[in-house]
């Protein structure tokens, strides 16, 4: 296969050598390189004829010199750094001009910085027409990334913890009260308002944030940003004339620039999003004199924009500058594992039940997230986790020992486990039907289990299941001898319940 890989890219050389077909073959040997080891062959084929193919940057054929330059881009040598920035010098035709820059970025090209960031300027003071915008906004895009790429991001440390902001906090759309009464609870100031994806609050400080679990996200509403057009000129313009500025300095130590991307949540085709989205990014850019500069990593802040019943958009910023570190614990996952707000919700909602010092049994416990959060919400005495995979046991006990708490970890089959005194708690996120387990062995293992609980759990014990398959709890629970205290829906989509039972006295 790789000699017939190679012969393939000779070949092509060959006829580019000979100018057939140049600006398709240039296109089909870049192609051909992604293979394998093709690159090192391409370099091997193109060893000793390197001036031929710098040759083709001065073709009349502006797209064979873009070709051209792309591809050696792509073989990396670094002996094509200087034919192709004095391409890209020269270069009249704007379509081309961001294709040599796409390929310098494969050269180390940190002793040209200085012309870079003089051609940014230039170009950010250049006025736009419909027919340079796309191409101009193409190379200050490549300008920036390569600059950035370069120097990195000088990021803002937060500092408004004593501030007063205008918030939302998403939340399960089930439970937002849940989330609304801890924080007027945490902060008593707090004017709060419920909406159908959670809390909409203005707080006077932001010292409760990491004392809240179970809200999903934290967003901030900007003053004279409540929404926008969908239209990416005039939706720019009312972003950059907003107080976003104001916002932005009052809760971030230093200067501009401050680094940004955006996140289109709508109805449009992925294509018309990114489209949307590069232009909207390119406008605020241009709009903000640079003071707001788009960035795909490294970036401080989310403009999200979220499409509203009139066809324009709710306007909310996330700081990636404000770190969330309430499930940092959370080192280790597997793919059945819950996730961290929902382990946390679960306990909030099954709390009055709990008993401080109780003994705790996680029967599949995966990475151990519930009986962390378990801990969290209400001091447990004794917890045991059991898991059939020597994986997820291994991640529990890293999990367990960011969290700071002492949990006996097993790597057992629950249905084998026998212990020396019976548990007050079992607490846990059911096995559901994922990858190869079938919707029989599931109802099997629901039947199993609750047949065994008699083994582990005390008789005025409770049991706190988060569920994929209600059918199988409400079925079985009474069957055993349980009473179903308690019943939350999650999440009608994925078919989530949390349960609280107690044997029947």
């Amino acid at each position: 296969m790789a000699y017939k890989r190679r012969t393939m890219i000779k070949e092509t050389w060959n006829e580019i050598v000979q100018n057939q077909d140049v600006r398709q073959n240039l296109s089909k040997l870049r192609q051909e390189m992604k293979e394998g080891r093709g690159r090192e062959a391409a370099c091997s084929c193109i060893s000793g004829e390197e001036e031929k193919l710098i040759l083709l940057l001065e073709s009349e054929d502006a797209k064979i010199r873009k070709n051209a330059a792309l591809l050696m881009g792509d073989l990396g040598n670094q002996e094509y750094l200087e034919p192709v920035l004095k391409a890209y010098r020269s270069e009249e035709q704007l379509f081309v001009k961001s294709s040599y820059l796409n390929a310098v970025k494969n050269f180390d090209y940190g002793e040209h910085l200085a012309f870079f960031k003089k051609r940014l300027d230039e170009l950010a003071q250049i006025k736009l027409t419909p027919e340079t915008e796309k191409h101009i906004t193409e190379e200050i895009r490549e300008l920036s990334s390569m600059i950035i790429s370069r120097e990195g991001v000088l990021l803002h440390p937060f500092c408004g913890w004593e501030e007063t902001f205008d918030i939302v906090l998403l939340t399960n759309r089930n439970f937002q009260e849940i989330t609304r009464e801890e924080l007027r609870k945490l902060e008593p100031h707090a004017k709060t308002k419920v909406f159908g994806a959670g809390v909409m609050a203005r707080v006077e400080n932001l010292n409760w944030l990491e004392e809240i679990r179970t809200y999903q996200e934290l967003l901030f509403a900007v003053k004279g940003l409540p929404s926008c057009p969908m239209d990416a000129e005039k939706a720019a313009e009312m972003i950059v004339k907003s107080d976003l500025f104001k916002f932005l300095a009052r809760s971030h130590e230093g200067n501009p620039p401050y680094y940004f991307r955006v996140e289109l949540k709508c109805k449009m085709d992925h294509s018309k999003k990114s489209a949307f989205t590069r232009r909207l990014s390119s406008k605020i850019e241009k709009l903000s004199g640079r003071k707001l500069i788009n960035t795909t990593s490294n970036y401080e802040f989310e403009i999200r924009l979220i499409e509203n019943k009139e066809g324009s958009c709710n306007v909310l910023i996330k700081l990636f500058t404000l770190k969330d570190e309430r499930f940092s614990y959370r080192k280790e996952v597997i793919p059945t594992s819950i996730k961290a707000v929902n382990a946390a919700l679960t306990v909030k909602l099954a709390q009055p039940y709990m008993k401080e010092g109780a003994q705790v049994l996680d029967p599949f416990c995966g990475v151990g997230t519930m009986l962390i959060e378990r801990h969290k919400a209400v001091k447990a005495g004794t917890m045991y986790g059991l898991d059939i995979l020597e994986e997820a046991i291994e991640k529990a006990r890293e999990n367990t020992a960011a969290a700071g708490q002492i949990i006996h970890y097993i790597n057992r089959d629950f249905f084998d486990f026998k212990h020396e005194y019976l548990f007050d708690e079992i607490i846990t996120n059911m096995p559901f039907k994922i990858g190869r387990k079938t919707e029989e062995e599931i109802e099997n293992l629901y039947e199993a289990f609750f047949s065994s609980t008699k083994k582990v759990l005390k008789d005025d014990g409770i049991m706190i299941l988060y569920s994929h398959n209600a059918g199988h709890v409400k079925k079985m629970a009474p069957a055993n001898g349980f009473t179903v205290s308690e019943t939350f829906e999650i999440s009608l989509k994925e078919g989530t319940y949390v349960f609280v039972l107690n044997r029947r006295q």
